[in-house]
């Protein structure tokens, strides 16, 4: 699989950007347990977002924005409100 990566990556640098992009997001997400690592490290994201030329990734960064201390809260205790909703 990592050949596989590497060939395409090659052939295809802004698949190797979209990537690291959704791949550094993911990170946020599974690697921080504290809220203000995680809105630091998000606002590294949005500039590496802002510096692309991912039209898509702008509008998830957007979206991102849009829901922030929502999204943060997740960082609280690594939940979602989904457990609220079921009620």
């Amino acid at each position: 699989m990592k050949v596989r990566c590497e060939i395409l990556f090659k052939l295809y640098p802004s698949i190797e950007k979209a990537h690291e992009l959704s791949q550094g997001l993911s990170y946020i997400f599974e690697n921080n347990t504290d809220k203000d690592v995680a809105r630091l490290k998000l606002a590294h994201w949005y500039n590496k977002v802002e510096n692309s030329e991912f039209k898509s990734f702008n509008t998830i960064a957007r979206s991102i924005q849009i829901h922030y201390e929502a999204i943060l809260n997740y960082f609280n205790n690594r939940s979602t409100n989904a457990s609220a909703r079921i009620f």
